[in-house]
């Protein structure tokens, strides 16, 4: 058997957080994924995101969005640099990048400029706004999305400020939309001879999300707002409630848990009280139905709850990030894996998402700066013209 994806050339003119997030899940399934990374910047800013490091120019930041890809220096304005790029072009399928939304075309990333060179090639944009509209040119991160978007604004305790999420949650899901979008316009590309340009950014992917409760705003006015303990804004019990020892995430996002839950609770009567008997009773008694729950799961711990509720009514532990990490679930399931490196001999790495049954998927750690300068450049010139892989100093 072999992986889903190879075969497939990617050319990633990316760095940071989102493009990167993308192109590993394509990587991680067999794609040969090509960092284009100039060598008089550094390479990949997320190099030298800190403050972590496995060593100079090798952050936990970029080890964790660069897995089993490869890496090349060019500096793509020069014209040597244009030449070697274009030499590749003819040998891949898809030319990602992420850039300020204004840069692919003055770099010549766009279908238009490298059709002539390769008529079906994609070419996929990541950018912050977009490429075209007023802000094209604008730079743009996560949690500007998050703010602008209403997720501070939905996110945290009512009497508390706005909240951003703790992850980058736009980033990752712009980068897993954006090797959605590469991968539909390579079917397409393939079918028909013809590539395309295909485009998304955090805005769109930011304001997309908003889903249900822009629809619900936008055909009846309704605007959502922070809810306490992260509570479901219309379905009740869904929220996290307090243990003897800290907090349980209970969900009973379908009537028929609820009498489920009364009953494994020792308070059977309330699935026939009609304060509670459905969702909208419960919602308009949500403050008092948390006080009651918070009784009712006082005696016993987070623990104790989930071994006695877990498979019968939808349940889970409010765990810090190394309590998520260190759990047996997550140990037994494979969600962490290792891979080598040429510093520590190996490392941890969170596993990819997506499984191939029958398949094991490849662990490459992320590559050093210019490490495949030979094998992917080389055959493209003489030899006395390779560039030698520089030395990055993350400082």
């Amino acid at each position: 058997m072999s992986l889903p994806l190879e075969g497939v050339r990617i050319l990633a003119v990316e760095q940071y957080g989102a493009g990167p997030f993308g192109t590993q899940h394509l990587a991680d399934l067999g794609a040969e994924v090509i960092k284009i990374e100039n060598p008089l910047e550094g390479g990949d800013v997320g190099r030298a995101v800190g403050p972590h490091f496995f060593e100079p120019g090798d952050s936990h930041f970029f080890q964790s969005f660069n897995r089993n890809k490869k890496s090349v220096t060019l500096n793509i304005k020069t014209a040597e640099g244009r030449a070697m790029f274009e030499a590749l072009v003819a040998t891949a399928d898809v030319v990602f990048d992420n850039l300020r939304g204004d840069l692919p075309e003055k770099l010549g990333l766009t279908y238009a400029a490298l059709a002539p060179i390769n008529p079906a090639i994609v070419c996929c944009h990541l950018s912050a706004y977009g490429r075209e509209g007023p802000r094209k040119a604008w730079p743009g991160y996560d949690y500007l999305m998050q703010a602008e978007a209403g997720y501070c604004a939905l996110t945290g305790e009512p009497d508390a400020p706005p909240a951003r999420f703790g992850i980058s949650i736009i980033d990752m899901m712009t980068g897993t939309t954006a090797a959605m979008a590469m991968l539909a316009a390579l079917v397409s590309a393939r079918a028909t001879g013809k590539g395309r340009d295909i485009d998304t950014s955090l805005f769109d992917v930011a304001i997309h999300n908003v889903n249900y409760l822009g629809t619900w705003f936008m055909n009846d006015g309704i605007v959502t707002e922070r809810q306490p303990r992260g509570a479901h804004p219309s379905l009740t019990p869904s929220q996290m409630y307090r243990t003897k020892d800290g907090w349980l995430f209970i969900m009973c996002n379908k009537e028929k848990f609820w009498p489920i839950l009364a009953q494994m609770i020792g308070r059977p009567e309330w699935a026939g009280d009609p304060r509670y008997a459905n969702f909208k009773a419960r919602l308009a008694n949500r403050d008092a139905l948390t006080r009651d729950l918070d009784a009712a799961l006082a005696p016993r711990t987070t623990a104790e709850w989930l071994a006695h509720l877990a498979g019968k009514v939808p349940v889970a532990p409010v765990y810090d990030v190394a309590q998520a990490l260190e759990s047996d679930y997550v140990h037994g399931q494979g969600v962490i894996v290792e891979v080598p490196h040429p510093v520590r001999g190996t490392i941890k790495t969170l596993a990819c998402p997506v499984r191939c049954p029958g398949e094991d998927l490849p662990r490459r750690p992320a590559p050093r700066l210019g490490a495949h300068n030979d094998e992917i450049l080389g055959p493209l010139e003489a030899p006395a013209q390779r560039p030698r892989q520089p030395v990055l100093n993350a400082s």
